[in-house]
């Protein structure tokens, strides 16, 4: 029995495969470096990896999941070159979302390579808004702008006419007026984005806020014989500025009304569910498509832009509300069909029944201060 445990012993020990090891060093170096990293050996093989390259799906169990980091490791271990390289991977095997990400890939010692990976996607994507932003804005402006440069040229030539006189002077009020929202809207969206809602925020009545939004789109509704109903109530108070949610609930009203046919009803309809606060908007226009629906709340994003210089639109107003409700911690939604109209849900957290009172003032953190300047107690 003697002999055979030995012989067992030893046998057990020359099966025994030594885990691979990180140089001496590495390990402390890749812990504080703060990006994704992995390390893979001679086979691709995943020797180290911390959780964000898991995150990124960079890797799955002990593999690289993409075939294009494949592919670089393999080219930098017979190279024994150090390459830099963005790539757009997909975040996973469902979806159309993907993930920018800017890649460092260099071997190390003798025998592993080593991946940092950079997560660029929202720097990417700020990018693109941004880009988009100035194009749009650019050709935006130059619409109006030009229209109104060519019906003054049309009124110079037709001075004597007074009918051409009136029907282009009419003309160049409508695009004026159009010009004039473009702008008053694109310095409403900048002034948005500069504003900390936290630190300039109150305790404010959401209900108010919509009876009020609601008088001042009154008159247009009027115009056009469209009957403006308001329902329920929020009891309790939302925290944010009071001036940015009336703009917000002001241009989901106005754009109702502005899409609804003459004769109809927009609906308001505003209640408390589970500590959320809840405004819908509902119109009885044409609704909108499917396709469409994810694309409304982008800037100067429109549907129809035929219908929308007709009507006034600019395409931003959608984007305001998001970016307003989005701030104060919200979010708003659509639920549309062709033909049966459309309702807009803004939700918003309500603040605790006790809050109002360490309301103000608050500090960076958007923490209630205690009136009397000395630290909150628990």
């Amino acid at each position: 029995m003697l002999a055979f445990r030995a012989s067992e012993r030893s046998r057990a020990v020359h099966l025994t495969v030594g885990e691979p090891s990180v140089p001496d060093g590495a390990a402390e170096v890749l812990s504080v470096i703060g990006r994704a990293y992995v390390l893979v050996d001679a086979v691709n093989g995943v020797v180290r990896a911390n959780p964000s390259a898991y995150a990124f799906g960079l890797v799955r169990g002990h593999h690289l999941v993409h075939e294009d980091l494949l592919n670089l490791t393999d080219r930098v271990r017979s190279d024994g070159i150090i390459v830099d390289r963005k790539y757009e991977l997909p975040r996973g095997p469902l979806g159309q979302s993907t993930l920018v990400v800017q890649l460092r890939v260099a071997p190390l010692a003798d025998e592993y390579i080593l991946l940092l990976a950079d997560d660029r996607t929202e720097i990417t994507r700020t990018e693109a808004m941004r880009h988009d932003f100035v194009a749009n804005v650019s050709h935006e402006l130059k619409t109006p702008v030009g229209a109104i440069s060519l019906l003054a040229e049309a009124l110079d030539d037709a001075a004597d006419d007074e009918d051409a006189v009136r029907r282009f002077a009419g003309r160049m009020s409508i695009e004026s007026a159009r010009l004039a929202a473009l702008v008053q809207d694109i310095i409403e969206l900048s002034r948005l984005q500069g504003k900390d809602t936290v630190r300039a925020g109150q305790p404010v009545d959401l209900t108010k806020i919509v009876n009020e939004a609601v008088d001042r789109s009154r008159m247009q509704a009027e115009a056009r014989d469209i009957d403006i109903r308001v329902a329920g109530e929020v009891s309790a108070t939302v925290f944010g500025d009071h001036d940015q949610l009336m703009t917000a609930l002001r241009n989901l009203i106005d754009n109702a009304v502005r899409y609804s046919p003459d004769g109809t009803t927009v609906g308001v309809g505003l209640r408390s569910v589970r500590g959320l606060a809840q405004v819908s908007v509902t119109d009885q226009g044409v609704g909108i498509p499917e396709e469409e629906q994810d694309r409304i709340f982008e800037r100067f994003y429109r549907i129809d832009a035929a219908r929308s210089r007709q009507t006034g639109g600019t395409g931003l107003g959608l984007s305001i509300v998001k970016h307003v409700i989005s701030n104060h911690g919200g979010e708003v939604t659509v639920w549309s069909q062709l033909g049966r109209g459309s309702t807009f849900t803004v939700r918003l957290p309500e603040m605790e029944p006790d809050a109002g009172q360490h309301a103000q003032p608050v500090n960076q953190r958007g923490i209630a201060a205690p009136a009397g300047g000395e630290g909150a107690q628990s």
